[in-house]
C-alpha cells in the first residue's frame, strides 16, 4: 500500500511524517507500527528525505552499509545485503562512486536503497522526487512503483503534487490546517468538494469529478 499525504506548503504534512518517524512528539493520539506504540526513531521505519542526505566521504555501497551497521548488522552479510539493495535500485555498476560522482537521481536511489536495506515495516518518504528535474522525476517514480510491486512495503509519502499522488497512491489524505479533510482512493479524493482538494486539482490542471 502507498499512502500519500498531500497539501500546500505549511499544512502539516511533513510534521505528520516526522511524528510517524519519531523525530517529533505527537501533541495527541498515538502512533503505532505493527500494533506497538512508537517512542522515538526505530528500525521498523525507514526514511527517505527530499535530498538524499548521503555521507559525502562514503561510497554508495558504504552509505547503504552505514544504515545496516546502525541496525547492528556485521560480517559478510553486511556488504552482501547492501549490494542486493543497490542492485534493486539499478546501481550495481555505481556502488563504489562517492556522492559527488552521482547525479541527483542516482543519489536518491542510494537513499531509497539505504532505507529499504534495514527491512522496515513502513517506509516514510518526504517529497522524495521533488528536487529532481521532470524527466528524472518521472523515471524514478516509475522505478519506485516497480520496486514497490516487488517488495510490497507499506509506504507513507508526502507530496504537494496531485499528479504524483494519482500516479502512485493506493490511498490519499489531503491535509489542510493540520487536519485531514479528504481521505480515500484517488478517485474518491478527486470527487471531494473540499476547497483544499479543489485548489490542488486546479494547480495540477485537473478537473474535479470522478476519474
Amino acid at each position: 500500500m502507498i499512502v500519500i499525504l498531500m497539501g500546500v506548503t505549511g499544512c502539516g504534512k511533513t510534521t505528520a511524517l516526522r511524528v510517524a518517524m519519531g523525530l517529533d512528539p505527537a501533541n495527541g493520539g498515538r502512533v503505532t507500527v505493527d500494533g506497538h506504540e512508537i517512542h522515538g526513531c526505530g528500525h521498523d521505519r525507514g526514511m527517505v528525505f527530499q535530498h538524499a542526505e548521503l555521507l559525502p566521504w562514503l561510497s554508495a555501497i558504504q552509505n547503504v552499509m552505514f544504515g545496516l551497521e546502525m541496525k547492528g548488522m556485521r560480517g559478510a552479510s553486511l556488504r552482501e545485503t547492501a549490494k542486493k539493495y543497490l542492485d534493486l535500485v539499478g546501481l550495481a555498476d555505481s556502488q563504489n562512486r562517492r556522492p559527488h560522482q552521482l547525479s541527483g537521481g542516482m543519489k536518491q536511489r542510494v537513499g531509497i536503497a539505504r532505507a529499504l536495506a534495514i527491512d522496515p515495516s513502513v517506509l516514510l518518504m518526504d517529497e522524495p522526487f521533488g528536487a529532481l528535474d521532470p524527466i528524472t522525476r518521472a523515471d524514478l517514480r516509475d522505478e519506485f512503483k516497480r520496486i514497490h510491486r516487488l517488495l510490497g512495503k507499506t509506504v507513507i509519502l508526502v507530496t504537494h503534487d496531485m499528479l504524483e499522488a494519482f500516479a502512485l497512491a493506493t490511498q490519499i489524505g489531503v491535509i489542510d490546517g493540520g487536519r485531514i479533510v479528504a481521505w480515500g482512493s484517488p478517485e474518491r479524493v478527486r470527487a471531494s468538494a473540499h476547497p483544499a482538494v479543489t485548489r490542488l486539482l486546479h494547480a495540477a490542471g485537473m478537473d474535479t469529478g470522478a476519474a
